[in-house]
């Protein structure tokens, strides 16, 4: 049995390097954290794959920042986490844009990436 703590590394760790993409505009790097075929629903139509999700990113401003906080994590097998976060978005010119987002990871050979990424507006 897998404990919260350990789910929540793993999670964190894969979510750091994300939001370090996002924070320095690097829509490479932020796809880089992603699988293949990653399913990936931002707030535009969805996508699959890295160069979707590169592009994406490419088309957000500069200056867009994120800042997530771990809701609840669940570890359904040996090579998958689930995350379920609120994330905010800042910019420079509009006001923060907070959502809720599901992640699911899956373990590659040499690490943990995102294989489903779906955003969702709180009510």
């Amino acid at each position: 049995m897998y404990d919260m703590t350990d789910s929540e590394a793993i999670l964190g760790g894969v979510l750091d390097r994300w939001k370090a993409a996002v924070d320095e505009h690097e829509p490479q790097r932020v796809a880089a954290q992603f699988t293949d075929d990653a399913i990936f629903q931002g707030l535009h139509p969805y996508s699959v794959g890295r160069p979707g999700i590169a592009a994406y990113y490419a088309s957000q401003p500069l200056g867009l920042t994120a800042e997530y906080r771990i809701l609840e994590t669940r570890r359904p097998a040996d090579d998958l986490v689930l995350g379920y976060l609120s994330v905010d978005f800042s910019f420079t010119d509009r006001p923060t844009l907070s959502v809720n987002l599901g992640v699911l990871l899956r373990r590659g050979e040499e690490d943990w990436y995102i294989s489903h990424y779906q955003v969702s507006q709180p009510s």
